[in-house]
């Protein structure tokens, strides 16, 4: 039996623009998973002259007649997921039938948000997105949390809310009474419940099956691989494993089963929060390449931070995640900067490295040593061969693909579906 299964990972610290080479991908695909992560990512897509933000729910879901499912791996905020469906079908966009939400999934209830932006709001901020995520998913390592099946069961759920509200009454008092607690993860409830309901499955079965029947089945992580809870800038990461290794502890889909992993990186880098950041711009570079890049996250419009490629945390992306392909996006934003500063190694504390760091000082301490290439100033939006495009781009993606060992195989050079090329012919996904 032939596997056509593809799991799509950032490769930097999310916001590469998975979300368009996502959509792209699922044009070829029967199953658009998401396996990990929350309401805290975005992936913004351009389909048919309109701009999609999308939260939960995989943007494979804009092609019609494509199953869209939402893994356990990922935390749901019902009251999110119902406006994400609402705003489909304000667009003609409906989901029935073909949305898939698995009941091992946990669910976010207002007092994980709230407990998230009494974090931010103190002395322990990480620059987070204030949705409750970490706390959703403290709750579930701790036991202690609430599983989509649970939120079924009004009395089951009543039970297991009510033992949470004791657990976390000294925390609750600090703000108002634990009642106020529970009546707010009350609020609405009988009409969530029946929305989850609706598409709530085992998708853990409904995948396997589906890859078992040959199926071209298409996971995608939120963030990136810096995120990743275990392999990122600890503690600046999120809560979850967008790595992916995830892809299988997200869905219920064995590791065996999975046949190739692409990864999606930018031209050059960026972050949003805090954390260590080796390769960060300039101020007045990075406000440039910001405003022509449209730097601003999907979800909070936070204006991103900005920084040369850095090939030290590439090349340790392609080995945590098996990459054997790359997808470069946004290198039209890099027209008319020269030189285009790569870092290859770090200099920490005197000593040169070529490998990424674990330590969080000396993560914080590397300092880059980059290797300069000319810059380009065509628009290469308007080209659509690559060899079209000026010499010094041409080499930039070579020299790159050289450096990683592994193949570019798709290029974006803006946001639109033609705006696309492939360079690998041997890849089937596209």
């Amino acid at each position: 039996m032939t596997m056509a299964t593809l799991v799509v990972v950032g490769t930097q610290w999310g916001d590469e623009g998975k979300g368009k080479i996502v959509h792209l991908l699922s044009r070829r695909a029967d199953y658009i998973v998401r396996y990990q992560g929350g309401n805290n990512a975005g992936h913004t897509v351009l389909a048919d002259g309109k701009r999609f933000i999308l939260h939960l729910i995989p943007s494979g879901v804009l092609h019609p007649g494509k199953r869209v499912v939402i893994g356990n791996g990922v935390v749901v905020d019902p009251w999110a997921l119902e406006e994400e469906i609402r705003s489909l079908r304000r667009y003609g966009i409906r989901v029935e039938g073909r949305l898939h939400l698995s009941l091992a999934a946990h669910v976010v209830l207002p007092y994980h948000r709230l407990l998230d932006q009494l974090r931010e709001e103190g002395t322990e901020k990480l620059g987070t997105t204030r949705k409750g995520i970490g706390p959703a998913y403290a709750d579930k390592a701790s036991r202690l949390g609430v599983r989509v099946a649970d939120y079924l069961e009004p009395d089951g759920f009543r039970e297991i809310l009510k033992k949470n509200l004791v657990q976390k009454r000294f925390t609750f008092k600090s703000f108002g009474s634990p009642r106020s607690a529970g009546r707010k993860s009350l609020e609405s409830y009988p009409r969530l419940r029946r929305l989850l309901k609706r598409y709530a499955c085992d998708t853990s079965l409904l995948l396997n099956q589906a890859v078992r029947d040959g199926k071209r089945v298409l996971f995608e992580g939120a963030q990136g691989t810096f995120l990743d809870l275990d392999h990122g800038t600890y503690p600046y990461v999120t809560s979850s494993n967008p790595t992916a290794g995830g892809a299988s502890t997200g869905t219920g889909v064995g590791p065996g089963w999975i046949r190739e992993v692409l990864g999606v990186m930018k031209a050059y880098t960026t972050r949003v929060g805090t954390g260590p950041f080796p390769t960060e711009m300039p101020p007045a570079l990075a406000e440039c390449l910001r405003k022509k890049g449209q730097e601003y996250g999907a979800t909070t419009g936070r204006p991103r931070r900005m920084g040369w490629l850095d090939l030290v945390l590439l090349r340790k992306a392609v080995q945590i995640n098996g990459i054997r392909r790359l997808a470069l996006t946004k290198l039209d934003v890099l027209s008319g900067v020269s030189p285009l500063r790569v870092a290859v190694a770090y200099r920490i504390r005197g000593r040169r490295t070529d490998w990424f760091p674990i330590s969080r000082l000396e993560q914080s301490a590397a300092e880059p040593i980059y290797e300069d290439l000319p810059g380009f100033d065509s628009d290469l939006r308007q080209f659509r061969k690559i060899d079209q495009w000026p010499r010094q781009a041409r080499d930039y993606v070579r020299w790159m693909e050289k450096f990683l060992g592994v193949s570019i195989a798709i290029v974006s050079v803006g946001p639109r579906a033609e705006e696309t090329l492939v360079l690998d012919k041997k890849f089937d996904w596209i």
